[in-house]
């Protein structure tokens, strides 16, 4: 058990641009006493552990992250950034260092344009010397032209090999800094100060180029939190005033006028407006806010003046809960992402030894000119950095998560995206999830009388009803502008349905079998009964001191896009079946529509069995309302909570999705599959472009300058490959590549 003196800590650290920079600071960290849990997350810039400050101070965490050019400061707190000049001092070096200074949240600091950056004036610096040598070049004699290229060099190496040498003081030799001082240092040492120069410009280059990508992404994430406005009309004795956003709690009474957002999660009071939620879940068309209707912190009010009740603290809203979700996700890995993390770590020695084996064994075992196989060594070193083949997995994987966060689709990390990906069969519950989850009417028949008599009287009986059905007449009278007859002596009758005495008569509302037991259901209602019933319809009669006086259908309706979704799957090549606790009949004629297979009459225990008897031969995704479905979403390869569920999504499912819209599920997987495809392009090109160019220096075809644009392009281009999925559109992508794949609709029955 831990002692009072383990705690877990979390700061901020900046200047971390790609996969190695993360790996850097993890390391820098994890080997010092009294650190565990180590997380490192890269767009996030979040460094999180369980520290023993007994054996280790909060302070020698931030040392040692400093010590390796990185800017760190406590969470909540603004961390560091470099504010040096060209030539860093001891307490600024590239990618972040400084004094903290406490200021309100980081989220909230602009960040410093290109130029103003640490990097950015290595650039410049860099640039402006090896123009200078090149100048000198035409201007002066070549001895003078000759010592500004060496001076240019080690200028623009100085910062780079203060950070080789700080890392490999807490054991990570084997860095990119490390090898640029290697290669920069021996083209000095054979003569090739102009090369050498060239190549640490192109260096700095990339990492300018690297931090503005990483910038980027990180910005579409940040986006999410000025989503919440700052502050909110908070009202008091009928007064209003301004107050932080932030300090509002649980209870208190909001005002939302036209065309501001909404300060909070809350549910509507009073008034009726049209809310645009594009912002929260990429709906387009604003949805209509009555009382009692939800709304979402984000969102925006267009039309009228809405007065809210606050449902949930700042720290706990849709948009706060959102960006935790991707930040969280981040840690989740994806099993590529750790199994290159892994192939790096040996990597990345095997291409220092292999580098050595060039520069020694061709000058010695056939004669080589030492100077010629040093040269080519010093370009393979720079070649064989894994920068790029270590970003391409979670650059991709981040920018998804975003992509998805501003469409409704929340995905826990990249091992959830890689599973999404990988899916063949989805399993839909029925109710809540496929329907509406809530009865509607769908027929009123007359035995005698008028129709309007007839749902007042019914009315009259369930008002006030907790029974879903009783609630459902209820609804379908007061949208026809009936009023509930008055009743008395009402009483519900378990099982069977209610009744009440309304005008001097016993009015019942019950099922058919009541009906039937009391004498009532005639052989031509009874076949009514069984055509409504096999339409998936539940059938209820109402009697007049028991005497039929007409009957009411109802159904939990498919929502209207389901089979839309259904065939968007199919035309996928994925197989959807539904899994549902309803009678054989009604699940037969729900599937029948929808054009899906289905299993009928699940108790909960039966639906993870049915989900452990498909996972036992496909990748299985099951989309359920993520409560009483809990055990089967914890049992299929990736469990998807939908709209109701999305609260208790966030705390037990993989995946979820904010909108009420079955057909963010193909769109999900799309996502999935288009990260995945992207990331296997990123492998590709860091792959491919080293391999090309290992080859052609081995062979003396190419230099150090092309070494080094091999390895900062290739993570450049990964970078910009992955910044591609932030536009990609679940919703839309592959529709008419799918259309053609559609086949006509056909149901069994399982």
């Amino acid at each position: 058990m831990a002692d009072d003196s383990t705690a877990e800590r979390e700061w901020r650290v900046t200047g971390m641009d790609c996969g190695a920079c993360a790996a850097k600071v993890r390391g820098a960290v994890e080997r010092l006493p009294g650190v565990a849990d180590v997380d490192v997350a890269l767009m996030s810039e979040r460094l999180r552990l369980t520290l023993d400050e007994a054996a280790t101070s909060p302070e020698r965490i931030e040392k040692a992250v400093r010590g390796i050019g990185f800017g760190i400061a406590p969470k909540g707190a603004k961390a560091e950034r470099p504010k040096g000049g060209f030539i860093l001092p001891d307490d600024a070096v590239i990618g972040g260092a400084g004094a903290a200074a406490p200021e309100p949240a980081p989220e909230e600091t602009a960040e410093p344009a290109w130029y103003q950056t640490a990097k950015g004036r290595l650039v410049l610096g860099s640039g402006a010397l090896l123009a200078a040598a090149w100048a000198s070049r035409l201007l002066l004699p070549a001895e003078v032209s000759h010592w500004a290229f060496i001076l240019a060099t080690l200028l623009g190496l100085i910062p780079v090999a203060r950070r080789a040498f700080a890392m490999a003081r807490v054991g990570m030799p084997f860095t990119i800094e490390m090898l640029m001082t290697i290669a920069a240092s021996g083209a000095l040492v054979i003569g090739e100060p102009e090369e050498a120069a060239l190549v640490v410009f192109l260096f700095a280059v990339g990492e300018l180029l690297e931090g503005v990508s990483a910038g980027k992404a990180r910005g579409s994430i940040r986006a999410l939190t000025r989503l919440v406005p700052k502050t909110a009309r908070l009202e008091v004795d009928h007064k209003t005033r301004e107050v932080a956003a932030e300090s509002l709690s649980v209870g208190q009474m909001v005002q939302v006028r036209p065309g501001d957002r909404v300060p909070c999660d809350g549910e509507v009071v009073s008034g009726t407006s049209g809310v645009d939620e594009s912002p929260v879940t990429g709906e387009s068309v604003p949805r209509l806010k009555e009382p009692g209707a939800e709304v979402f912190a984000g969102s925006i009010n267009t039309e009228a003046l809405l007065r809210l009740r606050v449902t949930k603290p700042a720290a706990d809203n849709t948009i706060a809960r959102i960006v935790r979700l991707v930040e969280e996700a981040e840690s989740a890995r994806a099993p590529t992402e750790r199994f290159i993390d892994r192939f790096s770590r040996v990597y990345m020695p095997a291409v220092v030894g292999m580098a050595a084996l060039v520069a020694v064994v061709p000058p010695l075992v056939f004669g080589g000119v030492w100077g010629e196989w040093v040269y080519r060594a010093l370009a393979l070193l720079l070649i064989g950095c894994p920068c790029a083949l270590v970003i391409s997995v979670p650059a991709s994987i981040t920018s998804a998560l975003s992509t998805g966060a501003r469409n409704g689709l929340l995905m826990k990390g990249g091992a959830v995206i890689e599973a999404a990906a990988r899916v063949t069969h989805v399993a839909f519950d029925k109710t809540g999830t496929l329907t509406h989850g809530k009865p509607r009417v769908t027929d009123v028949q007359m035995f005698a009388g008028h129709e309007e008599d007839l749902l007042a009287l019914a009315a009259g009986v369930e008002n006030g009803a907790s029974h879903p059905l009783g609630q459902a007449i209820c609804s379908a009278a007061e949208a026809r502008g009936i009023d509930p007859a008055a009743a008395t002596e009402s009483r519900a009758l378990p099982g069977k349905g209610a009744e009440a005495v309304i005008a001097g008569a016993r009015i019942c509302v019950g099922s058919p079998r009541l009906a039937a037991e009391r004498g009532a259901l005639s052989m031509p209602m009874r076949t009514q009964v069984e055509t409504l019933e096999a339409q998936g319809k539940t059938v209820v009669i109402l009697l007049r001191d028991d005497v039929a006086q007409g009957l009411i259908a109802l159904r939990d309706e498919p929502r209207a896009d389901a089979a839309e979704a259904v065939a968007q799957l199919r035309g996928m090549g994925i197989s959807s079946v539904m899994l549902t606790g309803d009678n054989r009949r009604t699940a037969s004629a729900i599937a029948e529509g929808l054009g899906i297979a289905h299993r009928a009459e699940l108790m909960p225990e039966d639906k993870v069995t049915a989900i452990q008897d498909l996972t036992a031969e496909a990748k299985v995704m099951m989309i359920g309302d993520g409560i009483n479905d809990a055990p089967a979403l914890a049992a299929a390869d990736v469990g998807v909570a939908m709209g109701s569920g999305t609260d208790v999504a966030l705390e037990t499912a993989d995946a979820a999705i904010l909108r009420d819209r079955v057909t963010d599920v193909p769109g999900q997987i799309r996502l999935a599959r288009a990260a995945m495809g992207n990331i296997r392009q990123n492998i590709a090109i860091a792959l491919g472009l080293k391999a090309v160019f290992l080859i052609t220096t081995v062979f003396g075809i190419t230099g150090l300058w092309i070494a080094i644009l091999a390895d900062t392009g290739a993570t450049v281009l990964v970078t910009l490959n992955a910044l591609r999925l932030l536009l990609f559109r679940p919703s839309t992508a592959a529709r008419l590549a799918e259309a053609p794949r559609r086949a006509t609709p056909h149901a069994t029955t399982a």
